[in-house]
C-alpha cells in the first residue's frame, strides 16, 4: 500500500507515544496533522480534505458541503466514540465509512466521573478558590459511602463508573436499553426506568449517546424529582441535559450540584453555568490521559488502515 494521504485533527492523537504514527507510515501514508495554529481547522479541511484518502477526526463537523469536497476520502476515523457531528447518511452516499474507537477511552472517563462526584459531594473547587483568594471557607458536603448511584447508560463507561463505586458501596442503579445480568450480579445493580432512577438516586452519571430520542432528557420535570442533596454528572454529550434547566436547578437549591465535561457550547464561557459554585465545568477532557491518548491514537490509525486495505472495519458506524 503505497501513496495513501491521511489527515489528522485530533489534537493529542500521537501525543503519548509514536507507535500510531508509526503504523501508519510503516504502511505508506503520508500524515498530515492540522494544528490551530495555521487557521480554524475546517478552514484548513475545505483546502486540504479533496486530496485526503482518510481523516482522524477531532470534534469538528463533517456536513454535506464538506463531504462532497471530500471526492477521494474512503474513511473519516473518529478519535473517540461519539459521531454526531458527522453527517453518518452523507457520508454513506459518498462511500465514505464512518470509524470510533470504543473502549479505548473508558477507562480515563469513568476516572473523570467519579473525580467530579467527589468534588461536587466535597465541594473541591469552592474550598480550593477559597483558600487560594485568601478567604478559607468549609462548606458542609456528603460522601459518597453506601449512597445511591444511578447510571444512564450502562455501557462500558457505565459499567466502569458503577465498577468503581462498589468501593463505595454504593446501591446502583441502571437504565439502558440493553440489561446486562453478569455485570448486574457482579456489581449488584439494579436495573430500572428513568423515572425511578431519577427519583432515588443521590448521585447520576450520564453515559448516553445524543440522539433525538436523548436531547434535553434532563430537564425541569427530572429535577423537580430529584433528591435535594443530588448530584448530576455528565462526562457524555452536551444536548442530553438541559442546562437552562440545571441553571435554574442549581441556583435555586433544588439539587445540590453538578459536574459536566459536555456541554452545549465547548468550551462554555458564555454560559450562565460558569457563575454558579456548585456547578464544576471541564474542557471535555473525559479522554486527556496519557493511556487513553495511546490507545486511542492506535485504534484509530488501524481504522484507517483496515478500511484502505481491506474495505471493512468491524469498528464502522456507516
Amino acid at each position: 500500500m503505497m501513496g495513501y494521504n491521511v489527515l489528522v485533527t485530533a489534537r493529542s492523537f500521537g501525543t503519548a507515544d509514536g507507535k500510531a504514527q508509526e503504523l501508519l507510515e510503516a504502511a505508506g501514508c503520508r500524515v498530515k496533522k492540522l494544528t490551530a495554529a495555521e487557521g480554524p481547522v475546517t478552514e484548513q479541511l475545505k483546502k486540504e480534505l479533496p486530496e485526503a484518502d482518510a481523516v482522524i477526526a477531532g470534534l469538528e463537523s463533517y456536513d454535506k458541503e464538506l463531504l462532497e469536497s471530500a471526492g477521494k476520502l474512503k474513511v473519516i476515523s473518529r478519535y473517540g466514540v461519539g459521531y454526531d457531528n458527522v453527517d453518518v447518511k452523507e457520508a454513506a452516499d459518498h462511500g465514505i465509512a464512518v470509524t470510533i474507537t470504543p473502549g479505548a477511552n473508558g477507562d480515563s472517563v469513568a476516572d473523570l466521573a467519579v473525580a467530579l462526584m467527589l468534588s461536587c459531594a466535597r465541594n473541591i473547587n469552592v474550598m480550593d478558590n477559597g483558600i487560594k483568594g485568601k478567604n478559607q471557607v468549609r462548606p458542609a458536603g456528603i460522601e459518597l459511602w453506601e449512597k445511591t448511584l444511578g447510571i444512564i447508560g450502562a455501557g462500558r463507561i457505565g459499567k466502569g463508573v458503577a465498577k468503581r463505586c462498589t468501593g463505595f458501596n454504593m446501591k446502583i442503579l441502571c437504565f439502558d436499553q440493553y440489561e446486562d445480568k453478569e455485570f448486574a450480579r457482579e456489581c449488584g445493580a439494579r436495573y430500572v426506568d428513568l423515572d425511578t432512577l431519577i427519583c432515588e438516586s443521590d448521585f447520576i452519571t450520564i453515559h448516553s449517546p445524543l440522539t433525538p430520542e436523548t436531547k434535553n432528557m434532563i430537564s425541569t420535570e427530572q429535577f423537580r424529582k430529584m433528591k435535594k442533596d443530588a448530584v448530576l454528572i455528565n462526562t457524555a454529550r452536551g444536548g442530553i441535559v438541559d442546562e437552562n434547566a440545571l441553571y435554574e436547578a442549581l441556583k435555586s437549591g433544588e439539587i445540590r450540584g453538578a459536574g459536566l465535561d459536555a456541554t452545549m457550547a465547548e468550551p462554555p464561557y458564555e454560559s450562565p453555568l460558569c457563575t454558579l459554585p456548585n456547578c464544576i465545568l471541564t474542557p471535555h477532557a473525559g479522554a486527556a490521559t496519557k493511556e487513553a491518548s495511546s490507545k486511542m491514537s492506535y485504534m484509530a490509525a488501524q481504522n484507517v488502515l483496515d478500511v484502505l486495505t481491506q474495505g471493512t472495519c468491524k469498528f464502522a458506524v456507516t
